[in-house]
């Protein structure tokens, strides 16, 4: 293949390896390299046995014998881009689109044309492609998107999904290139499926000079796998694939494969893969590079289909091999991929589209019926929700044969509107969960689809051991107290980390210093907050496997609260001295990206004194890509219904490593940092948070604490730290045996007097969580370095369903308590930290924080 291509194996490598493919063993990536050069007998039999594989996984899916394709029509929303590969016609420069008569990007009208013409043809698909962010490199298109009102080529994509949606019915299928997962979460409610090629895992035919790549930021292999799974943490069924003979060799091809089915087994979100062999254009730099082989596609068909076994979907082309389409079926595909009766294949311009009924007719030749299928395929229609975004459900039902979850061939795409659902906040499910779960406890200790939801567990188990092995540290431990006690804020990071792993007479004395330094800084008063919780929804899809709380909206114990109840909640806890509340909820798909200004003008207009502090930075991305506003804008708009502040949760540990590890699809490290930065920007305060104790290690707790003491340096918005102790008893990535069972005692009391050093002088006010420790376990921690024992609550759902023991609220007379237990005294504040009105004292202190309808404390 290249001149980097090994020697051809020997007969006895490929007898071998052939045998281990007939007999159903797992291949490793020698043995698919040595297959992937099989020709003659030696391929015939690889492609048998890898028939036999794809016909099992069929049988099991109760289609046997189906090959399926998707009617589609072809849209070239741009064919600008910021990418130079070497062998692309697709892409193009300005000049020449302004010669030929076109506009930067397609028009509306341009667009929908297309889809009402395919509509009418029945088609179901809409394959929307273009290139990568053609604004970064090309300022025609930068100033097109201007003129017509949109941020970015992402917001012109999503704009052209709802109107076909709305006006053709026709299913959006994105292929946008390189996407974040900010941009995954702004097109899922659009699109039932996406997709990018990964192309090669090759690096260096994307680093050296003169490769395909080279030149092309979005080519970088590391950059298109971080987008596969961002698209499994995102749960968009997503299309990928190959593209063979650009110069990679065997090994490097085989490597890519198990790259795929790494990504496939982690998050189960790969609904296709392309094998796609390269063909030379004219009027491009690998003009004179032979195409790709048809032995060489049917070889890597074959081991792909052994690599990623009998459930996976594999696709070729049809327009690119010169009709051998039985040699294609006989490797193992099961799809045609999209076909169009009326537009070209735009990558391929020069390689005509078959018709449908002589696809038909090869592939009943080879003993197949060939059947229609959407965009999106029949496992993730028939999966419904997280895949499916509620908001499409209609469009995706409508054409959909609900029992095989292939399209319904005498459906007529129509239009029908996409919009945010009109009730909003529904009252529904246990909404007297707040009481009951101190009495009757949760209903069951999982989820009943806990095996499918979180991921592959034991893709987790492995990925999550590199960052669970613990450190060797050599830094003096006396040195480094010596440090603390003299600059905390000249500590080393290895200084720092030897404190961490600080324990017994070392431990003692690092709380110590710490202590002190808290008593410098901020006195000997322990502060607290007469707040209230209100977490509205539990209803929840996003997949975090450290959480107990999120539910389905079909479980036992789900809920959600009505505007009303959210409201009187607020009023009652006003009534009884509140200064706050504190509001979170689940990433409820059915909630519209307006519902967090609702739920804040609701209690505005029912106590208009009362500080809202609402909406995780996790629920600020959702509400802004489902409104389709930029966090700024969003934050804004909730700032104008009355939003005070925000809380730093969902920030777990503020490294991606562990991060991945303990949620599937929360928002990654660096779009918290965004969102909080923005809203310290814009006026809006927040909490600093971390979760710990879990698949983390102290290194991660050094790197969160050096972030957070980096950010509020930029923006000075943190109010507090809070340590968030992990609660693992009924935490699904503790269940699944990932986990370690939360932090111990010598962990709680190094992260505090660390969170004390390190976040000095930045952050001064350090919080410790009752709820999590107990009355004694708080105190231990008042004597480590904190000052602030948080509110009073008067519900907490969260922790509890986590399997806390310590209740849901504290009166003020045991929050007194708990201060006094270290010797402290305490004092009221507000969520800023500022003193509380004498009237809401009063008041306060009448009720002693207390609703009156509360339940008695669980005895610790």
């Amino acid at each position: 293949m290249t001149d980097h291509e090994p020697a051809r194996p020997t007969e006895n490598a490929m007898r071998r390896a052939l045998k281990r493919a007939r007999d159903g063993v797992a291949l490793d990536v020698t043995e698919a390299a040595v297959l992937l050069q099989a020709r003659g007998s030696d391929l015939e039999d690889l492609c048998a046995s890898a028939a036999r594989v794809r016909d099992a996984g069929l049988e099991a899916a109760g289609r046997p014998g189906v090959i399926t394709y998707s009617k589609s029509v072809f849209i070239p929303l741009t064919r600008l881009c910021r990418d130079k590969c070497h062998y692309c016609t697709f892409a193009t420069v300005p000049g020449k689109l302004r010669r030929a008569g076109h506009g930067m990007f397609m028009s509306p009208d341009e667009v929908l044309d297309i889809a009402r013409r395919g509509a009418e043809l029945g088609c179901k698909e809409a394959l929307i492609t273009l290139g990568d962010k053609p604004e970064d490199r090309w300022p025609e298109a930068r100033e097109w998107l201007e003129a017509e009102g949109y941020d970015d080529t992402i917001a012109y994509v999503r704009a052209m999904s709802i109107r076909i949606l709305e006006e053709t019915g026709l299913l959006p299928h994105l292929n946008p290139g390189v996407m974040s997962w900010t941009d995954f979460q702004r097109l899922k409610p659009v699109a039932p499926s996406m997709g990018m090629m990964l192309e090669t895992t090759a690096t260096r035919l994307w680093s050296e000079p003169g490769g395909p790549h080279h030149g092309s930021p979005d080519k970088e292999p590391a950059v298109r796998l971080r987008v596969l799974e961002d698209a499994g943490r995102s749960s968009v069924p997503f299309t990928s694939g190959l593209l063979i003979g650009i110069g990679e060799t065997y090994e490097e091809r085989a490597d890519s494969l198990f790259a795929l089915r790494r990504v496939s087994r982690a998050y189960h979100g790969i609904q296709e893969l392309i094998m796609q062999n390269f063909r030379a254009k004219p009027d491009t730099a690998m003009r004179g590079m032979p195409d790709a082989e048809l032995d060489e596609l049917v070889a890597t068909i074959a081991v792909a289909r052994h690599i990623m076994g009998p459930a996976a979907c594999l696709q070729a082309p049809p327009n690119l091999v010169d009709a051998e389409y039985a040699r294609l079926i006989g490797a193992g595909i099961d799809d045609w991929g999209g076909v169009s009766p009326l537009t070209p294949d735009h990558v391929n311009p020069e390689r005509p589209w078959p018709r449908i009924d002589e696809l038909a007719r090869h592939s009943a030749a080879a003993g197949f019926r060939l059947e229609e299928r959407l965009c999106v395929y029949p496992e993730f229609v028939q999966r419904g929700e997280p895949w499916l975004d509620p908001r499409l459900l209609p469009h995706v039902r409508a054409l959909a044969d609900l029992e095989t979850g292939l399209a319904d061939s005498g459906a007529i795409p129509a239009g029908l509107p996409w919009q945010e659902p009109d009730e909003g906040f529904t009252a529904a499910g246990r909404t007297d969960l707040h009481r009951t779960i101190d009495t009757e406890g949760r209903t069951h200790d999982r989820r009943d689809d806990f095996d499918a939801v979180y991921g592959d567990w034991e893709a987790l188990r492995e990925a999550a051991a590199p960052g669970m092995v613990p450190q060797r540290i050599d830094t003096d431990v006396r040195q480094a107290l010596r440090q603390a006690a003299d600059d905390p804020t000249r500590l080393t990071d290895d200084e720092a980390l030897a404190l961490l792993h600080a324990d017994g007479p070392a431990l003692d004395a690092l709380t110590r210093i710490a202590d002190e330094l808290r008593r410098d800084v901020v006195g000997d008063e322990v502060t607290y907050v007469v707040t209230r919780n209100i977490n509205f929804t539990n209803v929840c899809y996003t997949g975090c496997r450290f959480c107990a709380f999120a539910q389905r909206r079909t479980d036992a114990d789900a809920y959600t609260l009505s505007l009303d109840q959210v409201a009187d909640r607020a009023a009652q806890a006003w009534d009884v001295g509140a200064v706050e509340v504190c509001m979170q909820g689940g990433i409820h798909p059915d909630l519209p990206g307006t519902a967090y200004f609702d739920i804040v003008r609701a209690v505005k207009e029912r106590v208009p004194g009362m500080h809202v502090h609402a909406f995780s930075p996790m629920e600020v991305v959702n509400g802004a890509s489902r409104t389709g506003m930029s966090i700024r804008e969003w934050l804004t708009a909730a700032k104008e219904a009355g939003l005070d502040s925000i809380p730093g949760t969902a920030a777990e540990i503020l490294d991606d490593e562990v991060r991945w590890i303990l949620t599937k699809g929360k928002l990654p490290a660096a779009t918290w940092i965004e969102v909080v930065s923005t809203a310290h920007e814009l006026g809006l305060r927040s909490s600093s948070t971390m979760m710990y104790g879990h698949v983390d290690q102290p290194r991660h707790w050094l790197g969160h604490f050096r972030t957070l003491a980096r950010v509020q340096q930029e923006t000075g918005g943190f109010t507090e730290f809070v340590t968030l102790p992990f609660i693992h008893t009924n935490a699904p990535v503790y269940l699944a045996g990932i986990a370690r069972p939360g932090p111990t005692v010598r962990d709680n009391r190094a992260v505090t007097a660390m969170a004390r050093l390190l976040l000095h002088p930045h952050i001064t006010n350090i919080q410790t969580s009752w709820v999590k420790l107990g009355a004694e376990g708080a105190a231990e921690m008042l004597r480590s370095g904190a000052n602030d024992l948080g509110g009073t609550l008067m519900e907490e759902t969260i922790s509890r369903m986590a399997g806390s023991r310590y209740g849901s609220y504290r009166s003020i007379k045991d929050l007194i308590g708990i201060a006094e237990l270290a010797g402290r005294p305490a004092r009221a504040r507000t969520t800023l930290y500022g003193e509380v009105p004498e009237e809401r004292m009063r008041t306060a202190r009448g009720s002693d924080g207390q609703l009156p309808e509360l339940l008695p404390l669980v005895n610790e």
